[in-house]
């Protein structure tokens, strides 16, 4: 089952981003900042992550499960949503 990904620079770049924060919310904790300054971060951090999640998750249907649905492959449709309907019952 032959797809393409769309060019994850945006996301890799988001990733990144990310990582900052994480360094950013060490440091705070390192230096004994406010715990409630830190949490904020630790949730603005959690929210840009799960931003990249829905992103991929979205690449995912546009992608491999419409791959499959216009190769006709039912089996590789019926597995690829089992998988991301998996995947979206870890996230609740």
């Amino acid at each position: 089952m032959a797809h393409e990904h769309k060019d994850p620079t945006a996301l890799v770049t988001r990733l990144r981003r990310i990582e900052g924060q994480v360094r950013g919310i060490q440091k705070m904790l390192e230096e004994d900042r406010d715990c409630m300054d830190v949490v904020t971060q630790i949730q603005a951090a959690r929210a840009a992550l799960a931003k990249v999640e829905a992103e991929v998750l979205r690449r995912h249907m546009e992608s491999c499960i419409e791959g499959a649905i216009v190769a006709g492959d039912a089996e590789a449709q019926r597995k690829l949503v089992t998988e991301l309907m998996t995947a979206l019952t870890k996230s609740i």
